[in-house]
Order: structure tokens, then sequence, then C-alpha cells
């Protein structure tokens, strides 16, 4: 199995400076293992090795279909990260330097497994790996040379909203350690909803943001231009600053060495000015958020480890008796919580149904029409062959109507989830809150702001059903029917199953974005309670475990619990100068 010594991310020599940031990241490291905060100490060494060997991470981000993962393709001169797959399991793939050319995958055990560069799709593709049912957490591909060697680190993930959402915890505790992104947009349309959220909530994360206009050669110059401006008028607005230049290029065109280059020289400029000027930079600044955050979390166990070895066992013993009655009854509480949720999902299934049953109404009339006109004007055929035709008809009429209304339906589905998760967030706020007010200290020290960009959101798995299953024969026995029916002339039903076939495909369409809207709310308020147990069990653990060893401490008597305290001020005093030494 591999580990990051085992694998360097960069070929140069790293920075006094950041020899200096690794240095504190593990020793907080040393320390929180003292504490038994492992997660911490976990944490800070894997930002130490990070931050030793000088990388940074450049996040590609953008709507599925987007040719994110053939722009990186492009970026490190080989086709490295699979392409026209669905890879929807939500884990990012991060593209960094290494001596050889490999890679490996992370699973939710914490163990990598080496695995050829050739064979990442069976793990990061819906395709091989259904549902992640797997259990990836993460995968890295090491390549020699080119950007890489300077520290940079190319991120992929599946529309990135993915790492937004928080679909597992390896994604959720991925975004602070993003640096730069690379915004890749389209011309149709130029920039959705969700992807300028996207970018909005990583433009509150970082300074430098790179716009790239993908696949301009499936594109007019009119067409570019148009899509070029809107998309820097609506970031520009959005961001409340420059955007910058947009940047037309072709990945397909750069991997297969076809001209016309476009803006790629560009491209590579602002990657290249983007590693002398900021590099340096982006890695002393990941280190710093990372040592603050850290920090923050040590210091207060060494708070809760001194109070509960001051306090007498029986007022110890009392505290954590009432606060496990009120975590207990914070428990009971949540249910009231959970009705207001509900009664929100409720909502948006109202909404939808009345305006799928609206778009039904308007369409099937002409859809019928336009069916009942295509298969008079089609050439007369064979049972079997005229069903095949008949259903094929009933197919194109349906995506041709569907489609567009089905988009504008995605936006407003998006919209609609957006701000019933922001509800949802702020309702669970509103409950923490009256929990720290609880007048249970170690309830006022639980963390109270969810923040739902950084979870408790998840990705669309929204697609058009053709249904084509049940568009064929459903049994040998129908194909000998089909055949006598079209022997006699008898085409009739075969027609009328097409015009069922049609109201079928419209209804199950329609219903898509109501579908997925209401599973992706559903998902949410499971992570969002979820996230809240997991603060609750961990304010109960560290209170438990602080008694654990104020009582050891003082059944040995004075000079334990003076050796103790001594110890603590020592682990406080050494973490506070650790969170002060900031990078000049």
């Amino acid at each position: 199995m591999n580990t990051e010594r085992e694998n360097p991310g960069r070929a140069s020599l790293a920075d006094p400076l950041d020899v200096e940031g690794a240095g504190r990241l593990l020793r907080l490291a040393t320390l929180g293992n003292e504490l038994g905060a492992r997660n911490a100490a976990e944490e800070s060494r894997e930002l130490a090795a990070r931050v030793s060997e000088g990388r940074f991470y450049l996040a590609c981000i953008g709507q599925f279909k987007r040719g994110k993962s053939t722009l990186i393709n492009a970026l490190v001169g080989e086709p490295v990260l699979p392409v026209g797959v669905v890879p929807v399991t939500a884990v990012p793939t991060v593209v960094r330097y290494g001596p050889q050319k490999q890679a490996r995958i992370k699973f939710r055990d914490g163990a990598w497994q080496s695995i050829a560069v050739s064979d990442l799709e069976l793990y990061v593709a819906e395709e091989h790996n259904s549902q992640n049912s797997k259990g990836v957490i993460g995968a890295e591909v090491f390549l020699p040379g080119g950007l890489l060697a300077t520290g940079m680190c190319i991120v992929d993930t599946p529309g990135l909203g993915s790492v937004f959402t928080g679909n597992t915890a390896a994604t959720q505790a991925f975004v602070p350690h993003i640096d730069a992104a690379l915004v890749v947009v389209g011309a149709d349309p130029p920039l959705a909803g969700e992807e300028l959220a996207m970018v909005e909530a990583m433009g509150r994360r970082v300074g430098s943001l790179i716009v790239v206009l993908n696949k301009a050669d499936r594109t007019s110059d009119v067409e570019r231009a148009a899509a070029a401006e809107f998309t820097r008028q609506v970031l520009e607005r959005s961001l409340q600053r420059p955007a910058g230049a947009i940047l037309e290029v072709s990945a397909a065109e750069r991997l297969e060495n076809r001209e016309p280059d476009r803006d790629w020289a560009k491209l590579q400029a602002l990657l290249q000015g983007l590693v002398e000027d900021s590099g340096r930079k982006l890695v002393q600044a990941a280190c710093e958020r990372g040592v603050q955050r850290l920090s923050e979390q040590l210091l207060a166990i060494v708070l809760e480890e001194r109070e509960a070895l001051e306090r007498p066992i029986e007022e110890s013993e009392r505290r954590i008796a009432a606060l496990t009655a009120t975590i207990a009854d914070a428990e009971r509480s949540m249910r009231e919580v959970e009705f207001l949720w509900m009664a929100e999902q409720r909502r948006l299934s109202d909404l939808f149904v009345t305006r799928h049953k609206e778009f039904i109404r308007s369409t099937l009339p002409q859809a019928q029409v336009e069916f009942g006109r295509a298969v008079r004007a089609a050439p007369r055929a064979m049972g079997p062959a005229h069903r095949r035709a008949v259903m094929s008809v009933a197919q194109g009429i349906a995506q041709r109507m569907v489609l567009p209304w089905l988009h504008a339906e995605q936006e407003a589905g998006e919209l609609e989830y957006r701000q019933a998760a922001k509800r949802f967030v702020e309702t669970a706020n509103d409950f923490l809150r009256k929990l720290a007010e609880s007048g249970i200290r170690e309830l006022a020290r639980m963390p109270n702001a969810l923040d739902p960009e950084s979870g408790f959101r998840t990705r669309s798995q929204f697609l058009f059903r053709d249904l084509i299953e049940i568009a064929q024969p459903a049994s040998p026995l129908r194909w000998i029917s089909d055949l006598v029916l079209g022997l006699v002339g008898a085409r009739g039903a075969i027609e009328r199953d097409g015009r069922d076939f049609l109201e079928r495909l419209l209804e199950v369409n329609c219903s898509r974005v109501q579908n997925d809207v209401l599973k992706r709310v559903e998902e949410s308020r499971g992570k969002l309670q979820a996230e809240i147990r997991k603060l609750l069990h961990e304010v109960s653990r560290i209170a438990l475990e602080a008694l654990a060893h104020g009582r050891e401490a003082q059944a040995a008597g004075a000079s334990a619990v003076e050796a103790a305290r001594k110890r603590l001020d020592r682990l406080e005093e050494e973490i506070a100068r650790i969170s002060r030494a900031r990078i000049p």
C-alpha cells in the first residue's frame, strides 16, 4: 500500500517556509495524538505532507459534460482521466506529480490501493461502480513533468457540486484544501444556475479564478462571443469583482494536435503565472488555514480536560448526566424539526405536480396530432418492423417536446432545491443555537454554523428516460401477434400502443424533475440530521473522556492532579504558540 512519502508530490525542493509550516502541522499532529484527537492528528499529518511538498490544488469546476476531464487530459498531455462515462461516485480525483505514471484509490477504511491508470474508471465511473458500491472516497493519478512538477495538483470532480454537496465525508473535508479554480463553461447554455452557485461558493474561498469556454470548435464565432460576454457579466455581477478574460479553447483539438490553438497558449501562460506568482502564497495560505482550524479544535479539548480535572468528580458526573439528558431531549426535539422539513417536501411535491399536469394538459394533444401525422407518412413495414418504427416516432416526438421544457424545469427545480436546502440549514442552526443556550457549557462550545455549501446538498441524478425496454415486443408471442397484424393489414393495434407509449414517455419524463428534487431534498435532510447527531456525539465523547481522565487523576492523589494540570498548561501553551507563529 502506498503512502504520501512513497509518492512525492513535487519535483523541486520545498521552500523553507513550507518546511516550517509542515513542522508546525506535524507538531499539532503529535499534540493531537497526546490529547486523543485522532481525526485532527490525521488531518494535520496529511496537510503537513502537502505543505512540505509545496502542493496546491487547482479545482476544475463546471457542469457535467463541459469537458472538464478532457481539458485536464489536454493540460497534462495525455488521456489519463476517463471521458465519455458518467463519473457520479462524487470522489475527487487529484492529478499530481510523481516520478512514475501510476494511480491509486482510497477506500472508506483509509486504505490506499495502487491501480493501473487505465483501470481508473472502474472506481470513479457509475457504469463500473454503481452508487459507489466499492466504497471509494478518493483517487489520485501521478504523472512526471510539466506543470505538476511545480507543485500544482489539478482536481477533477463530477461537476464540483459533488465537493460542495458533501456526498461523502471525504469530499466535505477536501473543500478547505482548494486554493484556485479553473471554471469551465460552455456556449449552450453559457452558465447554468447550478454552475453559478458553484462559482459563487468557490469565489468566496479562493482569489484565483481562471474562466475557460471549452468546446470552442463546436460553436460559431458569434455564439462564442455572445456566451463569453454573458458569462463575464454574470460572474462580475455575482462575484463583485472583475472576471478577467474568458479563454476560448478546445481540449479535444489540443489532445488530437489539431489546429487552431485558439487561446491555449494564454491558458498555459496563466497557469504558469499562477505557479510563479501565487503558488507559494496558496500553499502558505492553506497551511495557515489548517493551523488555525486544528489549533482551535485542540484548545477546546484542553479546556474540557482542565475543567473536568478541577471540578469535583460528583459535579462532573452531574454535568455529564445533564449533558446526556439534554442530548436525549435534543434527539426527541429533532422530530419537530423533521416535521417542518417534511412539510417543505410536501410543498415542493405539490408545486411540481401542478407544473407537471399543466405541461401534459397543454402538450399531449399536440403530441398526439404530430404522432398521427408522422405514422401516416412513414413507409409501411411488416408488423414487428412497424412496431419499432412507431415506437421510434413516439420517442422522437417525446424528446423534441419534453427536453426544452425539462431544461427550464430543471433550472426551476435546482432553484427550489437550493432554497429548500438553505431553509433546512437555517432551521438546523436555530436548533443548535437553542442547544448552545441551554446552560450546558459543553454544548455552548459546539460548532453551530452549518453551511449549506459545505454539506447537505446532493448532486442531481436527472436523466431523460427513453423507456426503450417497453418499446420492444415483450415476448415471442407479442412478436408473432405483430407479424400477424402486419400480414392482415391491421396495424391499428400497434399504433394505439404507440400512442399509449407516447403518453407514458411524456408522463414519466415530466415527473423526472419532481422525483429528482424530492430525492435530493430527502438525502439532504438525512445528511443534515446525521451531521447534527455527529456534533452531539463528539461533544459527548470529549466530555466523557475528560471525565475519565479527571477521575483517574483525582483517584491517584493531589500530585497526579497537579501533574495533569501542568501537562494541560504545557499543551495549551504550545498549541497557542503554534497558532500565533504566522508565516510572514
